[in-house]
């Protein structure tokens, strides 16, 4: 369902695009503002990586650094990744208190995915587990591509809406210049709820799919209650300078509202929870209690003699 709700939203925002361009009435302008919006974001997804990794100062870690957390991090990362049959994604930390995390990169061959310090400080091991198999899922579902897509079109309805401030549309048309103001404000809002709307379904299915990853449902719910209780109180200014960037995290690093409201880049996180737990009933997981954590420097997980697999092993 969460596919082909994407599939559908999608055929909105090209419909909608359709549309902007027929009230415009300019087939030239129309194609000028696709080639544009598609080339600055082709050069971001190419490029998606090393821009987000950079802005966020993100440091690549593997097995041998000197911190235990942060190779007990990796480790699980990279077996999660065999796991799923994914490559081995390029493994970092952001040196930020706020809890949270992100993947990146254009396909999976080409993927990064990213936590927090915060997060590694707060969360125990088999809920970071539960938080990077998530992002893991995203790497899977080739979210990062759908996303450029819809970036894209929205781009270039927005284009469209500002060459219609310039050249004034058709104002033969029904509403005449009032029409086009209309558009100019209704087009991009529109498509921007659209994108929202699509990232609020795919972490729906980054869920799902990463909580089989993991093989733990319940970790991942217990995690994202914690990540969204802390992540409203810990400031992440480099999110609040570059707000399109928030829609990448597990949880929005912005201050917003705690409901599935239009605005809103991603689901409630009780919602989330809510599913879940649905879904760890439904693989026979029972709720375990928290345990015990040792102290390696600055973070903090818990260790664990064995560690559950995933459905791919």
């Amino acid at each position: 369902m969460n596919h082909l709700k994407t599939f559908i939203l999608l055929a909105a925002l090209t419909a909608l695009f359709i549309g902007v361009g027929y009230w415009i009435g300019g087939a030239v302008g129309m194609a000028i503002a696709l080639v544009v919006a598609g080339g600055l974001n082709l050069f971001s997804y190419w490029n998606a990586d090393k821009i987000v990794m950079k802005m966020y100062r993100a440091q690549p870690v593997d097995e041998t650094h000197p911190n235990g957390v942060v190779r007990t991090y990796v480790a699980d990362v990279v077996r999660m990744a065999q796991d799923a049959g994914l490559p081995r994604p390029v493994i970092a930390i952001i040196p930020s208190d706020q809890p949270n995390a992100f993947a990146t990169g254009r396909d999976p061959a080409h993927a990064a995915v990213c936590a927090t310090t915060g997060l590694l400080d707060m969360l125990n091991r088999d809920e970071i587990r539960g938080v990077m198999a998530h992002e893991l899922a995203h790497v899977k579902n080739r979210d990062t591509l759908t996303m450029t897509v819809t970036a894209t079109v929205a781009g270039a309805i927005s284009a469209l809406a500002n060459f219609a401030l310039f050249f004034g549309g058709d104002r033969d048309r029904p509403g005449g210049i009032l029409g086009t103001l209309a558009l100019m404000i209704l087009a991009p809002m529109a498509a921007a709820l659209v994108q929202m709307a699509i990232s609020r379904s795919r972490e729906y299915e980054a869920d799902r799919v990463g909580a089989e990853i993991a093989g733990d449902p319940h970790a991942l719910a217990s995690a994202l209650e914690k990540i969204d209780a802390h992540a409203r109180r810990i400031h992440n200014p480099v999110a609040e300078r570059n707000p399109a960037s928030g829609q990448l995290f597990i949880i929005n690093p912005l201050a917003g509202k705690g409901a599935d409201s239009l605005f809103s880049t991603h689901p409630a996180t009780a919602n989330r929870v809510k599913a879940l737990m649905a879904l760890g009933v439904g693989m026979g997981r029972a709720q375990r209690p928290a345990k015990a954590v040792f102290t390696a420097g600055r973070t903090s997980v818990p260790t664990t003699a064995a560690l559950p697999k995933g459905p791919w092993g």
